[in-house]
């Protein structure tokens, strides 16, 4: 498939370039929507842009939304007013909020002074929304039927309006206060008598998501239920919107950068990686990297106050890389599983002495084990003394319960304080057991071995 568009790639930038437009615009014609906007997204912005002209109209918007939001914007702010609102106008109000949401208001201001008036109603309607709310992303072309319609009325104002809608194959049956009163699916009507009332046909069981309901919530809502769209209402059941499942992929895509990011330590993006300039990665990697190196002063630290036990058992040096890295290790695997427990809602705070009592069950076999192959390796391989090698398993045992032990507590207590819980993930957590791990070490060093 990849080779497939590398090849596509290749022709249509060869007609470009050789100014065959009729032929580009035929080429371009037979395609889909994506493949021309992932081909867009690779070229210069003034050849992206001289594309974009040549498309078919009945095709422009579709790729148009498909493009990374660096593209639409270049693309946008290029066009006449009248292109670029004939633009916004055929795009979907969700996809067109999200990008006016990230452009300056002066050139939004003018794009919505051009636009088709109902447009630009949606668009204001959205952006009343909180960032990352159901509000925020839904979109309001939904095919909606009256609770008192025939079966035959609903099918002639499917065929009527359907084509503009987003979806149509689940149609939301509405009072005339617009108050959600159950949903009806597009094959039933087909198959229902013509004369039967919407009403009595309808699905009243009906799951929807309120407006200020976050991203996140949304997307496991749809899990949950397997959907492909839900309705979104107001505080008074009122029908406002629909969110369907391309914006559910787009939310899980999103959330899982963002903890991937978090966990890596580094600040979110919501930019592609070659569309991120070097300046903007250094502010998103530098903070954490200025905290993580501060706090890691306390293990230079410890090894300075244990410089005389180290000078009478120089061998314990070599272990305290293996150590540290082990009892990081142990934390992350923890913290990794729990953190992704509470993004599937699968863990709560009060469940926490249960993840605990099972992190340390699991943290004895893992930490007996790796005394076991490890007391072998010291005593058969690096020839130390078997004091010295309990010494050191001794330490690893410990320093894994204790890891697993924060690895499973932090995230959840992040989440208990409204913190993100990615945020107590491996860099955090690895520079605390560090620290615990080398205080440990010692410790039993200092008694076992009477130093």
């Amino acid at each position: 498939m990849e080779e497939d568009l590398s090849m596509l790639q290749e022709e249509l930038e060869n007609l470009l370039k050789t100014k065959q437009y009729s032929e580009l615009r035929a080429r371009m014609k037979e395609m889909n929507a994506a493949d021309i906007a992932d081909i867009m997204d690779d070229l210069e912005n003034e050849d992206s842009l001289k594309m974009f002209r040549i498309l078919p109209k009945d095709i422009a918007a579709d790729v148009f939304a498909d493009l990374e939001l660096d593209d639409q914007q270049y693309i946008i702010t290029s066009l006449s007013d009248k292109e670029a609102s004939s633009i916004i106008d055929n795009l979907y109000a969700d996809d067109a909020t999200d990008l006016l949401e990230e452009m300056p208001a002066n050139v939004v201001k003018k794009i919505l002074a051009n636009a088709h008036p109902d447009t630009r109603k949606d668009i204001n309607h959205l952006l009343r929304y909180a960032d990352d709310s159901a509000g925020s992303l839904m979109t309001v072309e939904f095919v909606d039927l009256r609770f008192k319609m025939t079966v035959a009325e609903a099918i002639v104002r499917i065929r009527r309006i359907g084509l503009d809608k987003e979806t149509c194959n689940t149609c939301y049956v509405v009072d005339d206060q617009r108050v959600l009163l159950g949903t009806v699916a597009l094959r039933y009507l087909l198959i229902m008598d013509e004369n039967a009332v919407i009403g009595d046909i309808m699905n009243k069981n009906v799951i929807s998501i309120n407006t200020a309901t976050d991203q996140e919530e949304v997307a496991q809502t749809f899990q949950k239920y397997d959907f492909t769209a839900m309705p979104v209402v107001d505080n008074e059941n009122r029908m406002v919107g629909i969110i369907t499942i391309d914006d559910v992929v787009d939310i899980l895509q999103e959330e899982a950068t963002e903890d991937i990011e978090k966990m890596a330590a580094i600040l979110p993006s919501d930019k592609p990686y070659f569309k991120t300039g070097v300046l903007e990665t250094w502010k998103n990697r530098i903070p954490w990297l200025l905290f993580l190196m501060i706090s890691a002063t306390f293990t230079g630290a410890i090894i300075t106050r244990y410089e005389s036990a180290l000078a009478a058992y120089v061998v314990l040096t070599a272990y305290i890389p293996m150590l540290m890295d082990t009892s990081g290790n142990a934390g992350s695997q923890a913290s990794v599983s729990i953190i992704r427990g509470i993004s599937l809602g699968e863990i709560e705070f009060k469940e926490l002495p249960r993840a605990l009592w099972k992190e340390l069950r699991v943290a004895i076999l893992c930490g007996a084990t790796l005394a076991a192959a490890n007391f072998l390796k010291l005593l058969l391989l690096d020839h130390l003394a078997i004091p010295v090698a309990g010494v050191i398993c001794l330490t690893l045992v410990i320093v894994v319960l204790f890891a697993k032990a924060i690895g499973c507590t932090l995230p959840l207590l992040a989440e208990r304080l409204g913190f993100d819980p990615a945020v107590m993930a491996s860099p955090l957590i690895t520079t605390i057991v560090d620290a615990v791990a080398l205080m440990t070490y010692f410790a039993i060093a200092t008694r076992a071995l009477r130093l």
